[in-house]
């Protein structure tokens, strides 16, 4: 009797695949969580397309998220921003990172919940606060006291995003820790290939 290779047990990318079947991995949380960015990795372990819904929005509209805000306002963006991910949701499975306020609308949140296991990258204060400081693109920071701002949008979103599937903390380690507790995360998940989105 030979003894089977060592090779032969999935891995943690495999069996988070396995997991994810025919479903979206989307992400969800506030600005600077990290959903791009851990996004992409992920992406790549699972052997998926990532798309960020922010910049496909950029791409149909041709014009930048705060350039769509300024001119339409944020009803009007968050109505094209489900558009658009109800699309790209019946093109998966594929990992999607979504802006911080697309899990808050309803509609929005329903299509997710059809078509994919959604992912909150959770963040604390501290840790948003010294990613979305560095830069100034963020057309709701752009008040008084931005931080303050930071604050009321975490009170405000935190119990949506609390109702997502999978909850991984965000904070300052290597990106590839993070990526790996979301694959674990995936991975304890029943195996299932059902997606709804088409329903």
């Amino acid at each position: 009797m030979t003894d089977l290779p060592l090779s032969v047990a999935p891995t943690l990318s495999e069996r988070a695949r396995a997991a994810l079947g025919r479903r979206n991995l989307v992400f969800v949380g506030l600005m600077g969580a990290g959903k791009s960015a851990v996004g992409r990795v992920t992406a790549l372990q699972l052997g998926l397309p990532f798309v960020d819904t922010d910049a496909e929005i950029e791409r149909v509209s041709r014009m930048t998220i705060s350039e769509l805000f300024a001119a339409y306002g944020e009803e009007e963006f968050r109505a094209l921003e489900t558009r658009v991910i109800k699309r790209l949701l019946r093109g998966g499975p594929r990992v999607i990172s979504t802006g911080g306020g697309a899990f808050i609308n309803e509609r929005t949140r329903r299509q997710i919940e059809r078509g994919g296991i959604s992912l909150w990258l959770k963040a604390d204060i501290d840790v948003l606060w010294e990613r979305v400081n560095k830069r100034d693109h963020r057309p709701l920071l752009k008040t008084e006291n931005p931080k303050q701002t930071l604050e009321k949008l975490m009170n405000e979103r935190y119990p949506v995003y609390a109702t997502a599937d999978l909850t991984v903390i965000s904070r300052d380690v290597r990106k590839d820790v993070i990526v790996n507790e979301v694959l674990a995360a995936l991975a304890s998940l029943p195996s299932s290939s059902e997606s709804k989105i088409d329903e």
